[in-house]
């Protein structure tokens, strides 16, 4: 038998393929793993907002009355800190500024802080549901929850009750609950981020992480719940109600074989450029199917706050974008994207992950943000402001 002969190339091009193979496994590990390390590093960078062409668009929020009372947040916030105990009390409080408000993370690896609803009696989960209640509309409380139980559904389905689970949500608080200083609170978990700013009568509800998998339950305890309908109809019906011509300007790729999100968790400071097509191409009714379709997103705020924000969205309805990637098919998975100065929704149908794993996306895992760009995510601009205007008097101090 002839032994096989290696030349110096052979081996070198052996020697490139070994290595290759071994950087592109590291690499599928770190991405799979959920890139912890890029995580921390994109909180260690100042907070910037999300730009595009690399600018934060300036003057575009203003502290000002809204004539839509805070009072009611404020009380169940309080209540809610009064119904935990002192040492749950401690380690659910943050300053208004905190590093806290950007910590959150959809993926159950992270270390979550605050009080959770696994650690909280009877009472103390109906006060912070309470909270919930006072800032949320009844369809946003609804779809919270909704949430949360499916939730329990994939725990049963994974049969993982340490990784998901219907109370593995938890509760924080920033700065003192008050209807003159600014202050906020959030909800953070598995398919649950609500990060919900507010000075004086003014609310900043952003961002905000909403989806499940599955997205309904056909079995076990929560058999029957079913959740983001609302919005994957609403943006395919709009979507079909367009021109040929129209679809065509908004779809960037037929093609949806992958997640498309890109405005999830630590992506506080991306750039985004504008893209597809441009609400002043609309006709009347097509802007208000358009307008339809942010509702479905903004009217999980409580009703009058919901009223202001979608009031900020109209005044820049003309440089508003409609992107979409993949089908319009009954069965057609699709991720669309709604950019203006002062809003952005993305909705995105994902790849499986439990308890099973798929390659294609799938209706049965959802995910879908909505934030506000050019700085003011957390109220950071408003809080800015405030600092800017009150830090003058020695006596107008925040921590």
């Amino acid at each position: 038998m002839t032994k096989p002969r290696y030349t110096f190339v052979t081996i070198a091009m052996l020697a490139l393929a070994v290595s290759a193979s071994i950087v592109a496994e590291a690499q599928r590990r770190g991405t799979r793993r959920g890139g912890r390390n890029s995580g921390q590093q994109a909180l260690n960078e100042p907070f910037r907002g999300i730009s595009t062409n690399d600018e934060i668009e300036k003057a575009l929020f203003e502290i000002q009355s809204t004539g839509v009372s805070t009072k009611p947040v404020v009380d169940a916030a309080q209540a809610f800190l009064a119904g935990i105990s002192p040492e749950q009390r401690a380690r659910a409080s943050f300053n208004v500024d905190d590093i806290e408000w950007r910590s959150w993370d959809n993926r159950h690896f992270y270390k979550r802080k605050g009080v959770g609803f696994d650690e909280m009696n009877a009472k103390q989960r109906q006060l912070a549901f309470g909270l919930l209640q006072a800032s949320l509309s009844a369809k946003g409380l609804k779809l919270s929850k909704d949430i949360m139980k499916l939730n329990g559904t994939l725990a049963e389905l994974a049969d993982n009750f340490d990784e998901y689970g219907e109370w593995l949500y938890w509760i924080t608080v920033m700065g003192e609950p008050s209807v003159s200083k600014p202050w906020g609170w959030q909800i953070d978990g598995h398919h649950l981020i609500i990060n919900y700013f507010v000075l004086g009568d003014q609310v900043v509800m952003s961002p905000v992480f909403i989806g499940s998998e599955p997205v309904h339950a056909v079995s076990g305890k929560f058999k029957g719940t079913i959740v983001m309908q609302e919005q994957q109809n609403a943006g395919v019906d709009f979507m079909r109600s367009l021109s040929e011509e129209k679809q065509a300007v908004a779809t960037l790729t037929k093609i949806k074989n992958q997640n498309n999100a890109v405005a999830q968790a630590y992506k506080d400071n991306i750039n985004l450029d504008y893209a597809g097509l441009r609400a002043d191409r609309l006709s009347a009714s097509e802007k208000e199917k358009l307008l339809g379709v942010i509702e479905t997103f903004v009217g999980t705020m409580s009703e009058g706050h919901a009223q202001i924000k979608m009031e900020q969205v109209k005044k820049h309805l003309n440089r508003t974008y409609f992107a979409w990637v993949g089908g319009t098919d009954p069965d057609s998975v699709f991720y669309y994207r709604i950019h203006s100065p002062v809003l952005l929704i993305e909705f995105d149908h994902e790849r499986r992950v439990a308890p099973f794993r798929s390659s294609e996306p799938s209706r049965d895992h959802i995910h879908a943000v909505l934030r506000t760009p050019n700085g003011n995510d957390y109220g950071k601009d408003l809080l800015r402001q405030h600092i800017e205007d009150h830090h003058k008097n020695d006596d107008h101090q925040h921590n």
